[in-house]
């Protein structure tokens, strides 16, 4: 199957789901996950009509950026940041996905330049609480996205998470149900108008978008199994 088919049918999964569970069409954005792909894989892509790509890894993100210099791409880094590397990002990117300190965000924030709009994020939640993942504990999360807010060369867009593996449909929706409500809560104690929810993949997103899902993160769906 080409990437062309592929993102076809990714796409026509998303609008049944959206009509499925009462959802307004186009409501759900589709995030390709192009991490560890080749460049000629992103233009296949771009070439179908996809302008929004994940990336998870500093150094081959940039080499990406370079080569698609000139295109209509909006980056989203999606991938665990180290410190030492979060200038790149800040540089570089529209949309950070990853925040899970505020180490982090204020680095972010201030390493942001002047002529760039802020560097939109989400505070990744831990909310299967998996100890092999990152990101901020759920009864963590609601204070840190207050200060968070307020960083001068940031814009708190949502949460982001990704959670333990389920086959169950029941199962996903729940902790897709969980971040939502996390998210209704940090609105409510802070005034906010969080207007994203990063969640559901190739294997889950229809029940993210059940659960209120705002854009989903879809690799082998569109690209097929990476190799290992």
């Amino acid at each position: 199957m080409s990437i062309e088919q592929a993102l076809a049918r990714v796409r026509e999964r998303i609008a049944k789901a959206e009509i499925a569970c009462g959802r307004a069409p186009g409501s759900v954005d589709l995030l390709a996950v192009s991490k560890t792909r080749p460049v000629a894989d992103l233009r296949a892509a771009l070439a179908a009509g996809q302008h929004r790509f994940g990336e998870s890894y500093v150094q081959e993100a940039l080499d990406k950026i370079a080569a698609l210099a000139g295109h209509d791409i909006e980056w989203h880094f999606i991938g665990p940041l180290q410190s030492n590397k979060s200038r790149a990002v800040a540089e570089h990117f529209h949309w950070c996905h990853s925040i899970d300190r505020l180490k982090l965000a204020r680095r972010l924030s201030d390493q942001r330049p002047d002529t760039l709009p802020p560097l939109q994020i989400c505070l990744q939640v831990n909310i299967s609480g998996e100890a092999s993942k990152s990101g901020f504990a759920p009864e963590a999360v609601a204070a840190a996205a207050g200060e968070i807010a307020s960083l001068p060369h940031l814009q708190l867009r949502g949460l982001m998470a990704i959670p333990a593996r389920e086959s169950d449909v029941a199962r996903q929706r729940a902790a897709f149900a969980r971040l939502r409500a996390l998210r209704d809560a940090i609105d409510k104690e802070h005034g906010l108008a969080l207007d994203t929810l990063s969640m559901g993949m190739t294997g889950d997103l229809e029940a993210a978008i059940a659960e209120g899902a705002t854009l989903v993160r879809v690799g082998t769906g569109i690209f097929g199994e990476r190799d290992r």
